[in-house]
């Protein structure tokens, strides 16, 4: 069954570019962003772990580690980083996991339905895990997912938007509106009185009697 939102992220442990990982003591204190890729050396890939390398700095301002998985072998990943740095100008200083058994991409149900088709006449790439995207908490619980097919390669500006929306609304009583950037108004949750808000975010802006708006508290 897929995860859903405040699942418990599965734990688990696997070789990596880093040396072997656990993921929940990795994890540690900080966001997690868990990402998988169908396999190295292929091109939709390079571009997609090229841009995160360059977004590293900014993962690290949010308090955020970035693991990537594959199928592929923790040695290939070692190679492979000399091909995304050379798309990217800058070098891929974050793990990629070895996961050519599959435990992480079974436990995260990042595999495409033809990989539980029968064997008979099943290639490898009914194997490939799709571009799959968690975001999880220090609490260790899934914030977000998003999941792209093998053709389609990721907007991680967007990833990094929704990241920092996770942020701003983890255990507040606020939301964002549709294509929030920070910085723009948010949403006072309704758990809060016209007055309660107003004492704790300032004077709003009532578009709606349900929908409120207060200035980004920084």
């Amino acid at each position: 069954m897929s995860l859903r939102i405040n699942d418990i992220a599965p734990d688990f442990t696997a070789n990596s570019t880093e040396g072997p990982i656990s993921f929940h003591d990795w994890i540690g204190d900080s966001y997690a962003i868990l990402f998988s890729h169908p396999r190295d050396f292929t091109p939709v890939c390079t571009t997609e772990f090229g841009v995160v390398a360059q977004l590293i700095p900014e993962f690290e301002k949010r308090g955020t580690k970035v693991l990537g998985v594959s199928v592929d072998s923790a040695e290939d990943h070692g190679k492979w980083k000399a091909d995304i740095e050379k798309v990217a100008g800058v070098p891929a200083n974050f793990a990629i996991i070895d996961d050519s058994d599959l435990t992480v991409a079974k436990a995260y149900d990042m595999l495409p339905a033809d990989y539980y088709l029968p064997t008979e006449g099943r290639t490898p790439q009914h194997s490939a895990t799709v571009r799959t995207v968690f975001i999880i908490g220090p609490d260790k619980k899934v914030r977000l997912t998003m999941t792209y097919p093998m053709s389609v390669g990721r907007n991680f500006a967007e990833i990094l938007r929704a990241l920092d929306a996770v942020q701003k609304t983890d255990g507040v009583p606020l939301a964002t509106p549709a294509n929030w950037v920070p910085g723009q108004d948010v949403i006072v949750a309704l758990a809060l009185d016209d007055a309660a808000a107003e004492a704790k975010y300032g004077q709003l802006n009532k578009t709606l009697p349900y929908l409120r708006f207060a200035k980004d508290p920084a």
